[in-house]
């Protein structure tokens, strides 16, 4: 079963600094229909102003993945951690018993696109956890390269719970599969260009939850960039 959750259906915010779509109900946009998918919480697609940000404010009991599309954010933390976040590379923080953090684009003169992900974890009150990863082009192209894991499976960064999240790039020809246990769905997300997805075709900020089937098959890519959960 696909389930369809295209990009302007998603709840939108603009604050003038932060313009946000959030694709589950997230702060002031609530709609019980879409509070999340399988311990998947949040996927904000956020643009951020050249040189404002989030100041410092707190978290815990969370996987929060960080995914930069273009330009960058300069990431702080209580942990002492500190990085500025590029295209390519991708951050998971586990937030734990709590954490405080910042971010903020660095850049005067350029917006920042990134998608900030939450997972739900299969354990809380641990200590908390900062992990900083890159994962090039051509690991990416023409196949799904796990970035965030519950087992570490391909060189991904360990997160706390049974979720896989694949990043690929698709265009022309290019095409993959990923097949899918017994009991396992799927959350395909299109950050951007345009791509199909088990036959259906999805534009940038489109996404589509799959139940009940066997594989997520990719193909048909126009400068596609596409993040694939799969989960319990």
């Amino acid at each position: 079963m696909l389930t369809l959750r295209r990009s302007a259906e998603r709840g939108h915010a603009n604050h003038g600094w932060l313009d946000s779509f959030h694709t589950f109900s997230f702060a002031n946009y609530y709609d019980p229909s879409h509070m999340g998918f399988g311990a998947l919480r949040v996927i904000n697609d956020d643009r951020i102003a050249a040189g404002r940000g989030f100041g410092t404010h707190g978290h815990r009991d969370m996987e929060i993945i960080t995914y930069v599309l273009d330009g960058a954010i300069a990431h702080k933390d209580s942990m002492g951690s500190g990085s500025t976040i590029q295209p390519g590379n991708v951050q998971r923080m586990s937030a734990g018993r709590g954490v405080m953090h910042s971010e903020f684009n660095p850049r005067a003169d350029k917006e920042t696109h990134m998608l900030q992900i939450w997972i739900e974890p299969n354990v809380t009150g641990i200590a908390p956890e900062y992990e900083e990863k890159a994962f090039t082009d051509a690991q990416k192209r023409g196949r799904l390269q796990a970035v965030v894991s519950g087992d570490g499976i391909d060189g991904s960064m360990t997160i706390h719970q049974d979720v896989r999240l694949y990043a690929g790039l698709f265009d022309g020809d290019e095409s993959a599969t990923l097949e899918l246990a017994p009991g396992r769905r799927a959350w395909v997300h299109v950050a951007r260009g345009s791509l199909t997805v088990n036959g259906v075709a999805l534009a940038a900020g489109d996404a589509v939850a799959i139940s009940d089937e066997t594989r997520v098959a990719l193909s048909g890519g126009d400068n596609a960039e596409v993040l694939v959960f799969d989960l319990a």
